[in-house]
């Protein structure tokens, strides 16, 4: 094992050997060697003792690691030797440390799919925005200098909201291997949204709704009955499209969402307006529908599932521009002005109510969402057939 001061010069003139591998050891600082290969390649290594045991830790390849900048490895090494820690072991952990692309697997497996109903959306960004940056680094070394370069990327893009969804899963995927001592701390700490998130106000007036129930008919049957279903009932997509033959009851009228379906995990009664009970019907006397009401023509055995092709079609054909959640919001919207308090449209919505009341209230507000939807329904008829509908307005009970 030869000693000698190393230098710079020396270095780069050092001969390879024919045949092994020859250590040379540099004088000052002690334990510094450079390990030169028959192909020429040059390793930089430290020798020194943990416990009484001698340990060997690799610093890096020369000319990638210059002398000086080995030499400062070592005396970093040698630190945390005298702070009783072993730096060799402390890189054996670091290499297996999970990646995020390993993070983010474990985080939709163990906790998005069980846990969230929208886990395929957060497959989706992850392995779009995500994964194809980080997904090889380790989770560790993500700053929040790197999650900021993410996020202004997107927003370079013109894709600020985007950024803001990028954000809050990245955040709840770290905050999750936080909580599983798979990472010590959160790069997202403190990062702010960029985009300016505006909410959506829009509710479509009569007119347009005369114009997309027509457009809804140049649509396939399921299709038609999703869009006018989603109007009718002012229910959410996933669990219109998840409605399923048990669930519903034609001879009462009523629709029961259970609650694995259902945003906030509280199963939901939905009465069924005469014009839903009319749709529903129809598609109960299509062949082979199985369980699901809306089947998908697609996938045997499943419902449907992506609309945003239909929906740019009813939006081509009645030019008028709107996203599937705004037909919840106008039938929300329409049923107010009607004169029917919030609190009934609120039960409709299966919105939570807040406060310690709910624990109390436990009338089901089945008399109200039935008059509600159903005079609902009767107007929506009124409109698109052109007919005088017959509301009868909410009459409010004494007290009230």
């Amino acid at each position: 094992m030869p000693q000698m001061p190393f230098t710079a010069r020396w270095i780069e003139a050092v001969k390879p050997p024919a045949t092994g591998q020859v250590d040379y050891f540099d004088t000052h600082p002690p334990g510094v060697g450079l390990r030169v290969a028959p192909s020429g390649r040059k390793t930089w290594f430290l020798m020194y003792r943990y416990n009484g045991r001698l340990r060997r830790l690799t610093l890096g390849t020369y000319p990638v690691l210059s002398l000086a900048e080995a030499r400062q490895r070592a005396m970093t090494a040698r630190h945390t030797v005298a702070q009783g820690e072993d730096p060799a072991l402390h890189k054996q952990t670091l290499s297996q440390a999970p990646t995020v692309a390993t993070i983010a697997q474990h985080y939709l497996e163990l906790y998005a799919k069980v846990h969230k109903k929208s886990w395929r959306d957060d497959a989706r960004l992850l392995a779009k925005e995500v994964l194809p940056l980080w997904g090889t680094r380790k989770a560790y070394d993500i700053r929040r200098r790197d999650v900021i370069a993410l996020l202004d990327q997107l927003v370079e893009r013109g894709a600020p909201i985007q950024a803001n969804r990028v954000l809050a899963l990245v955040r709840k995927m770290f905050n999750w291997a936080v909580s599983r001592d798979l990472l010590d701390g959160n790069p997202c700490l403190q990062v702010k949204p960029p985009g300016k998130e505006q909410q959506r106000e829009r509710v479509l007036q009569d007119d347009e709704i005369r114009a997309v129930w027509a457009a809804f008919g140049q649509l396939s049957p399921v299709l038609e009955a999703y869009f006018k279903l989603r109007l009718l009932t002012a229910q959410r997509g996933g669990e219109v499209r998840s409605m399923q033959w048990e669930h519903v009851d034609l001879e009462t009228g009523w629709w029961t969402i259970p609650a694995s379906s259902t945003k906030n995990g509280l199963a939901h009664r939905v009465p069924l307006s005469l014009p839903a009970q009319d749709i529903v019907r129809t598609l109960s006397s299509t062949p082979g529908q199985g369980p699901w009401v809306l089947r998908s023509s697609r996938r045997v055995g499943h419902p449907i599932t992506s609309v945003h092709q239909a929906t740019q079609h009813v939006i081509a054909c009645s030019h008028v521009s709107f996203v599937p959640h705004d037909l919840r919001r106008t039938a929300a919207s329409h049923i107010t002005s009607m004169g029917f308090p919030r609190l009934v449209v609120a039960q409709i919505l299966n919105h939570v109510e807040p406060g310690v009341t709910k624990v109390y209230d436990r009338h089901s507000y089945d008399a109200e969402k039935r008059q509600a939807l159903g005079a609902w329904g009767r107007k929506v008829m009124a409109l698109v057939t052109g007919e005088t509908s017959k509301v009868i307005p909410w009459r409010r009970k004494d007290g009230e």
